[in-house]
C-alpha cells in the first residue's frame, strides 16, 4: 500500500467524529482559496495553482517545487490541499522515516502509473533537509524526467541543505511568516466554522491578543491553544474564553500586556532602549516580561541582533557576534533553556560601549545615493579583464595597494560627485577609538597628505 498524506481510515473517522481530530487538523483548508497567508504564491498561473489542475500548461507542465519556511506557516497544508484537489496520484514520504528504498519504490510506481494508465504522480517529501546527499541524488532522475512532480518541504535554507542539481531542477517557493491578521482570521474562522468550534464559545479581544502572542506566527500553535482554551471554558460552563481561563489552560500569563496589544511593542521598545541606555537591570526586567508573556524567542533574538549593530557597532565588534550566536542557539534549543542565552546576550549588549556610527554612516551614504549623487566609477577602478576593456581606458593608472609600503595607495576611489564625502564619523567609545585613529590616518594617506610608502597598515 502506498503511503498517503491522510489515509482513508483517518478521513472516515474524521467525517464520523470530527471532534476526535485536533482543531488544527479539522480546520485544514480544503482549497487553495481557503489558505491563510502566502497570497504571493497563490496568484493565477502560479506553480501551486497548476499543480491542482488550474491551467496545467500542456507541454509546460508544473515544475517540482520546494516549500521553504519556518514551522506552522502552511507547508504541509499546501501539500494537503494539492492532495485533495489534484486529479493526479498523490504519495507522501517523510525524510525522517523514509530512505532510498522507499523513494525508488515510489518512482517505480510512478513510472508504471504513467506508462500503464497515463496517471501523473505528485510526491510530497516532508523534511527533505534530513535526507543525505545520496538520498537526494536518488530523486534526480525522477525529477529531471518528470516521472514525479516533487513537492518538498523544508524548514532549513535549501541552498545549504539541498544538493544543487536537485534545486536547479525545481522552483524554490519561500513561504512568508503568518501575520497577526492572518492568524486572527484563522482563529475567527475556527470559532464559527462547523468543522471547528461551531460558535460554542466566543473570544474577547484581550484573549485573542494573548493567543496571538502565544502563537508567535505559528498557525498550529494558535489553533492548539485556542482549542485548549475553549475546552477549559466549556468544562466550566462558560460561553466565553476569558483571559484567565486561557492562562490556566495553556499555563502562560499575560503579565500585564495591554489588552489591545500595544504593550507588545512598548515592552520590546523598552528592552532595546534600556540596552541602548546601558541599564542592564531594566533590560533584564523587560526581557523577563517578554519571555513570561509568551513572546517568540526568535523575535527577541532578532531585536538583539539589530541593537548590536544599531547601538553598539564598532565600539564593541564582538556584540554582533554575541547576538548572532544567541539567535542561532535560540533557534536550536527553544524555551525554557533559551531564556539563559537571551539573558547572556542582553547583559553583554547592555554593558557594552555604545556607538551608532555604523547606523548613521549607511543612512548618510544612502541619502546621497537617493539624491542622485552616484556618478560613474573612476576609470582606473573599472573592470579591465574583458576583451576591449583596455582600449576603453579601464584600469589604466590603477595602483595596486599590496605593492606599496603600508598597503595604501593615494588614489581616488569614490565617484567625483561624492569625492571627499565623510560618512563614517566614529566615536571614541570603547574599541571604536582605535577605528577613529585608523580612519584619520587612512584618509590622510588617501589624500596624499603624508606621501606614500610610510605609515602603518590600516588595522584596528
Amino acid at each position: 500500500m502506498e503511503p498517503d498524506l491522510f489515509t482513508a481510515a483517518a478521513e472516515d473517522r474524521q467525517e464520523k467524529d470530527p471532534a476526535g481530530s485536533p482543531l488544527a487538523v479539522r480546520m485544514r483548508p480544503r482549497t487553495l482559496d481557503e489558505v491563510v497567508g502566502q497570497q504571493h504564491l497563490l496568484k493565477p498561473g502560479s506553480p501551486l495553482r497548476r499543480l491542482v489542475g488550474e491551467g496545467e500548461g500542456g507541454p509546460a507542465g508544473p515544475s517540482s517545487v520546494f516549500l521553504w519556511g519556518p514551522p506552522g506557516i502552511g507547508k504541509t497544508t499546501l501539500a494537503y490541499v494539492v492532495s485533495q484537489a489534484t486529479n493526479k496520484r498523490f504519495v507522501e514520504l517523510s525524510a525522517i522515516t523514509a530512505g532510498v528504498k522507499e523513494v525508488r519504490a515510489v518512482i517505480d510506481g510512478a513510472r508504471r502509473a504513467s506508462g500503464g494508465f497515463g496517471k501523473e504522480t505528485v510526491l510530497f517529501l516532508d523534511e527533505i533537509h534530513r535526507f543525505s546527499k545520496a538520498q537526494q541524488d536518488s530523486l534526480l532522475p525522477a525529477v529531471e524526467n518528470r516521472w514525479v512532480t516533487l513537492i518538498a518541504a523544508t524548514t532549513e535554507n535549501p541552498y545549504f541543505s539541498v544538493i544543487s542539481p536537485l534545486l536547479s531542477r525545481s522552483l524554490l517557493l519561500t513561504l512568508e511568516p503568518l501575520t497577526d491578521d492572518d492568524l486572527r482570521g484563522l482563529m475567527r474562522r475556527a470559532l464559527t466554522d462547523a468543522r471547528g468550534l461551531a460558535g460554542a464559545v466566543t473570544l474577547p479581544e484581550d484573549t485573542e491578543g494573548h493567543l496571538l502572542r502565544i502563537a508567535g506566527g505559528d498557525a498550529r500553535r494558535a489553533l492548539t491553544a485556542l482549542e485548549a482554551g475553549a475546552g477549559s471554558a466549556l468544562a466550566k460552563g462558560e460561553k466565553e474564553i476569558t483571559l484567565r481561563t486561557l492562562e490556566e489552560s495553556v499555563d502562560r500569563a499575560a503579565v500585564k500586556y495591554d489588552r489591545a496589544g500595544d504593550q507588545h511593542y512598548d515592552v520590546a521598545s523598552a528592552l532595546i532602549k534600556s540596552i541602548r541606555g546601558s541599564d542592564v537591570d531594566a533590560a533584564l526586567h523587560y526581557l523577563a516580561r517578554m519571555i513570561e508573556a509568551g513572546e517568540d524567542p526568535r523575535f527577541i533574538a532578532r531585536r538583539l541582533m539589530i541593537s548590536a549593530s544599531e547601538d553598539i557597532g564598532l565600539a564593541d565588534p564582538t556584540a554582533l557576534q554575541t547576538a548572532v550566536a544567541a539567535a542561532q542557539a535560540v533557534a536550536m534549543i527553544g524555551f525554557p533553556e533559551a531564556r539563559i542565552t537571551l539573558s547572556q546576550a542582553t547583559i553583554a549588549l547592555a554593558l557594552a560601549p555604545k556607538s551608532n556610527a555604523a547606523y548613521t554612516a549607511i543612512d548618510a551614504a544612502l541619502a546621497d545615493v537617493r539624491a542622485g549623487k552616484a556618478g560613474p566609477v573612476p576609470p582606473h577602478l573599472r573592470d579591465s579583464h574583458y576583451k576591449g576593456a583596455q582600449k576603453l581606458g579601464h584600469g589604466q593608472g590603477y595602483q595596486y595597494p599590496h605593492d606599496l609600503p603600508g598597503g595604501i595607495a593615494a588614489q581616488q576611489y569614490a565617484p567625483d560627485e561624492v569625492h571627499g564625502a565623510r560618512y563614517y564619523e566614529p566615536t571614541r567609545h570603547g574599541a571604536e577609538a582605535r577605528y577613529a585613529d585608523v580612519a584619520e590616518r587612512v584618509r590622510a594617506r588617501l589624500r596624499g597628505a603624508t606621501g606614500e610608502g610610510t605609515g602603518e597598515q590600516p588595522s584596528a
